[in-house]
């Protein structure tokens, strides 16, 4: 099918090359002309593991094109995915401006039957404001001068793919949610994901915005409700690994997203719990439990910065190790990085600090001034008072920890991830804390 993609940022640009890679006609659109110029070439501007290798070889093949007019790209497809940003109000609320531009867009190059898909997360009922936008902006008469209604339908097509696991997701998914309104819709979504062969949700428009907001949310409330065992573990000696264990297998729990640590992050997670609550407020309840999910979030950042003041003493002047800076590991992305809270506090209270990460350094270095950027993990501890682990990336488990240990001036380890053998630290004389272990592990 032909098929175009609004938006080539992580998820345009990953279900463009992976519809592509299934057999689809795809044209990517994005209106940042250097970044369609690069993507022409087949270098991606963002860092998730797969992705580069296929883009080159369906840019070769012709699988996927790209441009950066939205009219050129929906005149030649007869399905449109919506993936630009819905970035945060000030209020929490969900900015649909972008979404509404592309509406428009499409609406005025109209001149056949369209499906518009929701790829982006919006709230609930989105999807009547852009099948109203379109209303407003059809052209009113056809070549011919007659007047002209082009058929269109809107649909919700939510996205559930991990940063860092992306392709994999897309290829592998656990249910493909569609929202349709009319049966034509239906079969056109069915048929581009046939390929797949996966579990499919239809549902009305209004009920897949829910099911995203629903499950992004539910799973930052098993984050943060791990995280306040977390707090209590530690004022009891309690071991929350072991805790997380023991829950997880419960079939009815489970030990996913039960990781104790310094907080989620990312471009989703904080965003859409915001949406969710803002959409709440908006229908009339209050959602206390959310609200209460993004506090233990914010306080979690917090106590694992005091807890680092008190077990080093005297923050002023110490140099600390940074290993880790993209909110989560196997990618570049900074966005409500926990690092970004932790440094900050840090730096307030007179530390010098030495960081590096595998893949975020570039995007690390536009949002953190005033730091050391190092140019591996062993220059970053290179007499430092303690390291800070704050991203779980397996280059860290595998480091060479005597000789990190012989380049410290002080031997002294705070595992925000909990990812590190504490045991193991321990033998070789280091001072090891982690997230809710009961102090020093």
């Amino acid at each position: 099918m032909n098929i175009a993609i609004v938006g080539s940022g992580y998820v345009g640009l990953v279900t463009g090359v992976c519809l592509a890679h299934i057999g689809h006609q795809v044209i990517c659109c994005d209106n940042n002309e250097e970044k369609i110029k690069a993507l022409r070439a087949g270098r991606i501007p963002i860092y998730e593991p797969g992705l580069e290798d296929l883009l080159v070889k369906y840019v070769k093949s012709g699988g996927i094109t790209f441009s950066h007019s939205i009219r050129d790209a929906s005149k030649k497809a007869e399905v449109i995915f919506i993936a630009v940003g819905t970035p945060s109000k000030k209020n929490g609320d969900a900015d649909l401006t972008y979404i509404e531009n592309v509406a428009r867009e499409v609406a005025l190059s109209m001149d056949s039957y369209k499906l518009l898909v929701e790829k982006s997360t919006v709230p609930a009922q989105t999807g009547d404001r852009i099948a109203r936008t379109i209303r407003l902006n059809l052209p009113k008469k056809n070549k011919k001068g007659n007047a002209a209604v082009p058929e269109f339908d809107v649909a919700s097509n939510p996205e559930f793919l991990r940063e860092g696991s992306a392709v994999h997701d897309f290829m592998n998914p656990d249910r493909i949610v569609i929202g349709v309104e009319s049966k034509r819709a239906e079969r056109l979504l069915r048929e581009i994901y046939k390929p797949l062969n996966a579990t499919m949700v239809v549902t009305n428009l209004a009920t897949a915005e829910m099911i995203k907001h629903a499950s992004n949310s539910f799973l930052a409330t098993k984050i943060s409700f791990i995280n306040s065992v977390a707090q209590i573990c530690e004022r009891v000696g309690a071991d929350v690994e072991k805790v997380a264990e023991g829950m997880g297998y419960d079939k009815r729990i489970g030990r996913s997203f039960l990781n104790a640590g310094i907080g989620y992050g990312g471009s989703c997670f904080p965003k859409d719990v915001d949406a969710f609550v803002c959409l709440a407020e908006k229908s009339g309840y209050d959602f206390k439990i959310l609200k209460s999910v993004r506090e233990v979030n914010e306080s979690q950042k917090a106590w694992f910065t005091r807890h680092i003041e008190d077990k080093l003493w005297i923050i002023k002047d110490k140099t600390i190790a940074v290993w880790g800076l993209a909110f989560k590991s196997n990618t570049d992305d900074m966005r409500s990085a926990a690092s970004l809270t932790v440094i900050e506090a840090l730096r307030g209270e007179g530390a010098h600090i030495q960081a590096y990460d595998p893949q975020a350094m570039a995007n690390a270095r536009k949002m953190i001034k005033g730091i050391r950027f190092c140019s591996d993990a062993y220059a970053a501890v290179k007499g430092a008072d303690c390291l800070l682990l704050l991203t779980e990336w397996d280059e860290f488990k595998k480091a060479d920890f005597v000789k990190t240990r012989d380049l410290m001036r002080q031997a002294v380890v705070f595992d925000g991830r909990n990812f590190l053998d504490s045991k193991a630290l321990g033998e070789l004389g280091f001072e090891y804390y982690g997230i809710g272990r009961g102090g020093n592990a």
